[in-house]
C-alpha cells in the first residue's frame, strides 16, 4: 500500500502525558513521516516549533471540546482559536452528543458550521468527533448528514475515552451514509480508538477510513514493514 505512513495521525492525548511524552511522540511522528500528530492544546505550540524546525511535512492536530463535547459553542471556539494561533494546522472536535441524542440537529449543525468557517478561514482541516459508541445506527447516519451539511472535513468515531472506540460497524456505516451524501467525497472518514495492530488497521482501512487516530503507530508500521 503506498504511504501507508499517511493514513496515521500518531496520537497522545492521555492528562497525564508530561511535555518529555510529548516530545517523544512527535519525534516518532517526524520520524514516520505520519499525516499528523494529535495533541491536547497546551501542547501545540512547542509541538510545531518542533515540526517546523525539523522540516516535517507532519501536520499538527489539535483536540477541542474534549473528550465530552458538552461545553459551550464559545468556549468550544475560543479553544479552536487559541489553537489554530499556537500553530495547529488540523482540528479535532467532539459533538455535542447530548444535544445530538435530545435530536437537536440544528444545534449540533451551528455549532460544527461557525467552527469549520474559523478553521478554513485559516486553511485549517476541521474532524468532527461524533462518539459512534454512544450512538444508535440512525444517529450515526444523521450526525456524518450534519456533518457534511455544516462544512466538515473529516468525520472521526471516537474520543478514546468513552465506552468504546472505532468499529468496523460504524466506519463501514459512515462510508455508506458519505457515499449518498457527499457523492464527491469531499468529507473523508478518521478512525480512531483500540487501533493497535497492524490487522486491525487494515480492517478499518478497507471498512472505508481515510485516517487513523493511533498511539501504536510506530508498531503498526514496523508489523507492516516485516510483513513485507
Amino acid at each position: 500500500m503506498e504511504n501507508f505512513n499517511k493514513y496515521f495521525d500518531h496520537t497522545l492525548l492521555k492528562p497525564d502525558a508530561a511535555p518529555q511524552d510529548i516530545l517523544k511522540v512527535v519525534s516518532e511522528a517526524v520520524s514516520l513521516d505520519a499525516a499528523a500528530v494529535c495533541v491536547n492544546g497546551c501542547h501545540v505550540r512547542s509541538v510545531r516549533r518542533f515540526i517546523d524546525a525539523a522540516g516535517s511535512a507532519v501536520k499538527v492536530a489539535a483536540v477541542a471540546g474534549f473528550p465530552l463535547g458538552a461545553m459551550s459553542t464559545n468556549a468550544k471556539a475560543y479553544e479552536v482559536q487559541l489553537a489554530i494561533e499556537d500553530g495547529a494546522q488540523e482540528i479535532d472536535l467532539v459533538m455535542n452528543i447530548g444535544q445530538a441524542k435530545a435530536g437537536n440537529w440544528a444545534y449540533v449543525e451551528d455549532e460544527v458550521y461557525a467552527i469549520a468557517e474559523m478553521c478554513h478561514d485559516s486553511g485549517v482541516i476541521l474532524k468532527l468527533i461524533i462518539e459512534t459508541c454512544l450512538l444508535t445506527d440512525e444517529e450515526i447516519v444523521r450526525a456524518c448528514r450534519s456533518a457534511c451539511e455544516a462544512g466538515a472535513d473529516f468525520v472521526k468515531t471516537s474520543t478514546g475515552f468513552s465506552t468504546g472506540g472505532a468499529t468496523v460497524q460504524a466506519v463501514s456505516l459512515m462510508k455508506q451514509t458519505l457515499a449518498d451524501a457527499d457523492p464527491e467525497g469531499r468529507v473523508k472518514i478518521k478512525a480512531s480508538g483500540g487501533i493497535r495492530t497492524l490487522d486491525s488497521a487494515l480492517t478499518m482501512i478497507e471498512a472505508g477510513a481515510d485516517r487513523l487516530g493511533c498511539s501504536a503507530t510506530a508498531a503498526i508500521l514496523e508489523e507492516y514493514k516485516n510483513r513485507g
